[in-house]
């Protein structure tokens, strides 16, 4: 009863925040089709807040130097960072202070003054909880959160394997926990020892304990429900995403399950001195047992900025050796602001805020995004003009409903039901109590904005001759004629498309960039679906001087002929390129 009183108690929560605030924004905003939420709210004000932080960033000017060092006698090179300038952090804000030190550094003398070797330990990624899935599923498979949870049910429910019959291959999708039970853990040690061998098997069957803010735990990890269901064996009988998920899920768990990876590390510090002491600094590493790397290698965060330093040293090296100055490497940088969320950065975000539940993650994002509140440029969440609009006048006169550690707190509380520590009824009274003044003041000072009137298109309406306009409908903007609802001819918005100046050398029409689901470029013919050529490389105009077929660009200055039994390569300009 506990948990029934946990769920009531949410429901009655999201109802009374939803239920009034929807019919005042559409109210004072002058727009249907416009929703707040107890959490999908300060889902929204994340990103808009994080937008305004990009619009407000100042950039910052700072420099850093690199060496290029060459130890006596020897030929191979390595580059090091400057790392202290007489025992303090450099600050380098200016050109000209880098001038400075530059010309101390040309004369310095290098010497190697410690080199230390080491090994390190990397555990395997925990299996997967409801946001990691949605996380990892959208930076390598780029799925959305909506996308990747549609198909884990599938996987989940059961689908048609052979012999097998339908099958459910995954455990429940829906979860907080990297608990994993003990017949599972054996079946993935066996699995394991035969395939890689006992030295990729762990002393000790893995532990995972890190878990999010309130996790619940009720059920396992998401893992396969059968180690020994292969995704390989299993992908004849699957779709191409529903196999591509599968085999996420499969091997991040079998990676948890296995044993921890080992790097041989080294770093080096080189002293340069002339008038002040220049110390430098690089560091290397190297796999010497990859473990779980060889089922679940590392990918790089598309949002990621850090360079990752992993330098490669010449034989010989030795503490008190003199080093050769080869050339100095001066970079001038500007300080980045925060990069918006993708969907995957926002489940962290909330999950790390400890707002909503890993069940409604999916759904949250996608409500935000179908209300028009947010757009996804290149997989990133960006503030529409009404998102923008919403949050402004939902953080003006909510300030609890909308301040995430409110949320936070409120969940705790709703866990506390679940545990029996809190009865439900006292709960909703105390927000009811400070919600309702807050909401009678907003329906009298939230102000009520002015209907705003369709922008003209430019055209008159082919059905009527009234002129066209421009409207706000539910999936988007689109075309209306402004007789409505007297005429009701409506157009879709068509995209501006952006033409290459090449002709499509299966039919003539002009060659336009398009862009996949995921984001990624290609050039295709504008007459699709008529003509349905496409290129990943950009063509070019001018014609392969050997057959006469297309070329397009294959490297930074080289076109190649796209026909295969030519293949001819030509050198091109920049204004090629163009």
């Amino acid at each position: 009863m506990d948990l029934v009183d946990a769920q009531q108690a949410r429901r009655v929560l999201d109802r009374l925040v939803g239920y009034s605030l929807s019919p005042l924004l559409m109210k004072k905003v002058h727009q249907r089709n416009l929703s707040a939420g107890r959490v999908q709210s300060v889902a929204l004000k994340l990103v808009v807040d994080r937008e305004r932080e990009i619009q407000n960033f100042v950039p910052r000017e700072y420099w850093t130097i690199k060496a290029e060092l060459i130890p006596e006698n020897g030929k191979e090179s390595y580059i090091t960072q400057l790392a202290k300038i007489n025992k303090k952090d450099p600050e380098l804000n200016n050109e000209q202070q880098v001038k400075e030190h530059l010309d101390n550094l040309k004369a310095a003398v290098y010497k190697i003054i410690s080199i230390k070797e080491g090994e390190k330990k990397r555990r395997p990624y925990p299996p997967f909880t409801t946001s990691t899935l949605q996380q990892e599923a959208s930076r390598r498979l780029g799925f959305s959160s909506k996308k990747t949870m549609m198909i884990a049910q599938q996987l989940y429910e059961g689908l048609p394997v052979g012999d097998e019959g339908s099958v459910g291959l995954i455990t429940y999708m829906r979860t907080d926990s990297t608990n994993i039970s003990p017949v599972a853990q054996a079946e993935a040690k066996k699995y394991i020892s035969a395939v890689h061998g006992q030295a990729f098997v762990p002393e000790k069957p893995p532990v995972y304990t890190k878990k999010a803010k309130g996790a619940q735990e009720a059920h396992e990890a998401v893992r396969p429900t059968s180690v020994l269901r292969v995704p390989d064996k299993v992908k004849e009988y699957l779709d191409k995403d529903q196999y591509r998920l599968y085999q996420l899920i499969w091997q991040r768990f079998i990676a948890s399950q296995m044993a921890d990876a080992r790097y041989k590390t080294e770093t080096v510090e080189v002293e340069a001195v002339k008038t002040n002491h220049y110390l430098f600094r690089a560091s290397g590493q190297k796999v010497i047992f990859p473990g779980f790397l060889i089922i679940y290698a590392d990918i790089k965060d598309e949002d990621s900025r850090e360079e990752e330093e992993n330098t490669i040293f010449p034989n010989g090296l030795s503490e008190g050796q003199k080093q050769n100055l080869k050339k100095l490497i001066p970079d001038q940088h500007f300080t980045q602001p925060p990069s918006r969320y993708t969907e995957a950065a926002l489940v962290r975000a909330m999950e790390e805020n400890g707002i909503g539940r890993p069940s409604t993650y999916a759904s949250i994002i996608s409500t935000i995004e179908g209300r028009n509140y947010v757009n996804v440029e290149k997989r990133h969440l960006v503030p529409t003009e009404i998102g923008f609009t919403v949050n402004d006048l939902l953080s003006g006169h909510f300030d609890e409903i909308m301040d995430v550690g409110f949320t936070s707190q409120l969940e705790n509380e709703l866990d506390q039901i679940a545990e029996g520590e809190k009865p439900w009824v006292d709960v909703i009274r105390q927000f009811y109590d400070t919600f309702q003044p807050e909401l009678e003041k907003a329906k009298e000072n939230m102000p009520e904005l002015p209907k705003a009137e369709p922008e003209p298109v430019g055209r008159d309406c082919p059905d009527c001759g009234n002129p066209l306009v421009y409207r706000q409908g539910r999936f988007g903007k689109f075309i209306s004629c402004s007789g409505y609802p007297n005429c009701r001819y409506t157009e879709k918005l068509q995209k501006p498309v952006e033409k290459i100046g090449v002709a499509c050398p299966k039919c003539g029409g002009d060659l336009i960039v398009k862009r996949t689901h995921r984001g990624k470029i290609f050039y295709g013919c504008q007459n699709y679906p008529a003509c349905d050529f496409a290129e990943w490389n950009r063509p070019i105009s001018q014609p392969c001087p050997v057959c006469g077929k297309l070329m397009v660009i294959t490297g930074k200055n080289t076109a190649q002929c796209t026909n295969e039994s030519c293949k001819h390569k030509i050198q091109i300009e920049e204004t090629d390129k163009e």
